[in-house]
């Protein structure tokens, strides 16, 4: 929930922006944004407890104030206010300096609180229809974060994307009607563990940085000696940074009133449009966040016009998260490759040196700190060198190929299925259910979730027979509506493979890690949950808790080992109390068990006895028996299971999702037929 914006000198002592050790591509990239808020904003990706989220904060203690109405709730300059503000016209009103405001977005947020809803007190008090401005209204001409914005609801992330495309922000909803401007620079944190983005989102970010906590013992030691001087006194510690603080604040200050003077050469313009050509970005915004991004780094290092240096290290940030084809594909830049383009499309004038001070390492003590002023030519933080490299696979020379994990077929767009009626599982773009957070699609009489346009509806018929002689009205318990939302929801994909030494044929293989593979990318794509479980040798291990990370998936499925005995009791032992601890996390999210085998159990008891229970679990069995001669176990676990049983040569005709859905339909049926 966002706070009023007060002066930074009563403000609570944030941690100071340059106090910040190393993270020089960070810094370097909400400096350019902070620069030219045009840029498009930073999306900041790396592990837990790495100080991304204390970094953005710091950041807004650094802008420049703005110049705002006075009394305008929707921050409408002075010099060009919006003609069509809600608060407007603004004839007449004088202008007042205010700080540029932090906002930040919580995960959970409802609708109303991102965009505004109907003032609920004027409405009840006063009878009238009065807006009151939400989360994007207070980010116009500031910043708006968002920490783990990965993890962000659909119908939240379709609002910021209608903001960010426009500019402004839409409210047609409760009786109210409204538009105001919504201009504000999107920064965003997250762990890739837990999710990735969705890809009109992602392109959303002007530019993106990975993140890692150093290695190096004296630059942790330094982190650890700031962080506890910190918190032992807060304004000591922002006294000693103050001065570094206020020449950051200067220099951004300053760069803004050089951006118009700055000139991109139409030999600077063929450098960045022949990069964008040649990682084969889709569409055109990465090439104007990258022409973009050069200019206001030329702005902040005091030159006039954009140089090969700042080309590049424009692209370095702008282009790594726009060059991913799919979600298996790990952001990253070849940066030789963009070093060899770079050279092809050199201007053959000579460049002007850049002449930039070195930074000093400020106060404090302790090693140098080059990251605030941030030359931009480092690597980026906890980024692997060549991310485009097989992964040393081809260094192994010589090693036995049959011995190495077999690689997957490739992965293809299975059909949409979903679970028949209607769920209240986690919000996802898959099947229908009841969702708090969805659409509204009517009111029905109820006080859960409030719908006070219908109530207002449901009580003004009645005002004059309850003696209502005054402003306001006068609502009785049996006027209560509520609202009733229909939304999508994420379903849990359990897997449950054979990787004993009967699965080791490489073709069988690769087809079944092709098939998982496709569906990690539909439930990335629909925001399902998917978990991985292996059995061999004498056990079964859960090698993927369920997870949202299609990218942990692709990686434990590429390394999945085969051989040994089968242990298949063991591994349906192992999902049934994987399901039993997702049932206590998440009871409302159901469940879809795919059991990949070929029905042989050569080690542990009997499988009977554990497929019993996971009788009441939607199954299907994906029957990997080969050969001439078939036992027919896979099917007769299938029949245990009360599962669709699918020969694994059927899955690469058609759609391992398409499968899944006829089982569900199927096992739907037979589940009413016991029940009769």
């Amino acid at each position: 929930m966002s706070r009023p914006a007060t002066d930074r000198r009563t403000a609570p002592h944030r941690y100071p922006f340059s106090a910040v050790v190393g993270m020089a591509d960070l810094k370097l990239a909400l400096l350019i944004n902070a620069v030219s808020p045009g840029v498009g904003g930073v999306l900041v990706r790396g592990e837990k407890g790495t100080a991304k989220s204390t970094i953005v904060r710091a950041l807004a203690g650094l802008l420049p104030p703005v110049r705002v109405v006075a009394g305008c709730r929707f921050s409408c300059d002075p010099d060009a206010p919006d003609p069509g503000c809600p608060d407007g016209p603004h004839d007449g009103h004088g202008a007042e300096r205010r700080p540029a405001r932090l906002v930040e977005l919580p995960v959970g947020a409802s609708e109303d609180r991102l965009t505004g809803s109907l003032d609920i007190e004027r409405a009840l008090a006063e009878g009238v229809k009065a807006f009151e401005p939400g989360l994007l209204a207070a980010a116009h001409r500031g910043v708006l974060y968002v920490d783990e914005v990965n993890l962000l609801h659909d119908h939240l992330v379709d609002l910021l994307l209608d903001a960010a495309a426009m500019g402004e922000s839409h409210v047609e909803r409760e009786g109210v009607s409204v538009r105001h401007a919504a201009r504000f620079l999107l920064v965003g944190t997250m762990n890739p563990e837990e999710g990735e983005l969705r890809p009109q989102l992602l392109d959303r970010f002007g530019l993106t940085v990975e993140v890692a906590a150093t290695r190096d013992p004296d630059e942790r030691a330094e982190v650890v000696r700031r962080r506890l001087r910190f918190e032992e006194s807060p304004a000591a510690f922002a006294a000693e940074w103050a001065e570094r603080e206020a020449e950051l604040a200067a220099r951004i200050a300053a760069a803004r009133d050089r951006l118009p003077e700055v000139r991109l050469t139409d030999a600077a313009l063929r450098q960045i449009t022949a990069v964008c050509a040649a990682f084969e970005v889709d569409g055109l915004r990465a090439d104007l966040v990258t022409a973009r991004a050069a200019i206001a780094l030329a702005a902040w290092h005091g030159r006039t016009e954009v140089t090969a240096d700042d080309v590049r290290t424009a692209a370095r940030l702008a282009l790594p998260h726009r060059r991913r084809r799919d979600p298996f594909d790990a952001p990253g830049l070849d940066e030789s490759k963009l070093d060899e383009v770079l050279a092809e499309h050199a201007d053959p004038s000579p460049e002007p040196p850049d002449d930039d001070p070195p930074p000093s390492g400020g106060p404090g003590g302790g090693r140098p700190d080059a990251s605030a002023d941030a030359s931009g030519d480092a690597r980026p933080s906890g980024s692997p060198a060549g991310s485009e490299r097989d992964g040393g696979r081809s260094g192994r020379a010589g090693a036995d190929r049959e011995n190495e994990p077999a690689p997957a077929d490739a992965a293809y767009k299975p059909r949409l299925f979903t679970v028949p009626g209607t769920g209240t599982g986690a919000p996802g773009r898959r099947s229908k259910a009841r969702s708090p957070h969805g659409r509204v699609s009517g009111a029905r009489p109820g006080t859960r979730d409030l719908h006070l346009a219908a109530t207002l509806r449901a009580a003004a018929p009645h005002q004059r027979a309850r003696g209502r002689t005054g402003p306001g009205l006068v609502v009785a318990s049996e006027d209560l509506r509520e609202a009733v939302r229909e939304g999508r929801e994420g379903n849990l994909v359990l897997f449950v493979v054979d990787a004993s030494g009967s699965m080791a044929a490489r073709r069988r293989m690769r087809a079944v890690k092709g098939a998982v593979l496709s569906l990690l990318l539909d439930a990335y794509q629909r925001r399902d949950k998917v978990g991985l479980i292996t059995f061999r040798g004498r056990d079964a291990a859960l090698v993927l808790p369920p997870t949202s990370s299609v990218e942990a998936g692709a990686r434990r499925l590429e390394r999945l080992p085969t051989g040994g005995r089968t242990p298949l009791a063991a591994g349906l032992l192992r999902a049934a109390e994987v399901l039993r601890v997702e049932r206590l996390r998440d009871p409302s999210r159901r469940p879809l068990l795919v059991v990949v085998t070929d029905g042989r159990a050569t080690h542990g008891p009997d499988p009977a006895a554990a497929a019993a229970l996971l009788a009441d679990v939607a199954s299907v069995v994906v029957d990997c028996e080969s050969g001439p001669v078939r036992l027919g176990l896979a099917a007769e676990l299938g029949g245990r299971l009360g599962a669709e049983v699918v020969r694994l040569e059927d899955l690469a005709a058609g759609s391992l999702a398409g499968v899944v859905r006829d089982a569900r339909a199927s096992w739907r049926e037979r589940a009413l037929r016991r029940g009769a």
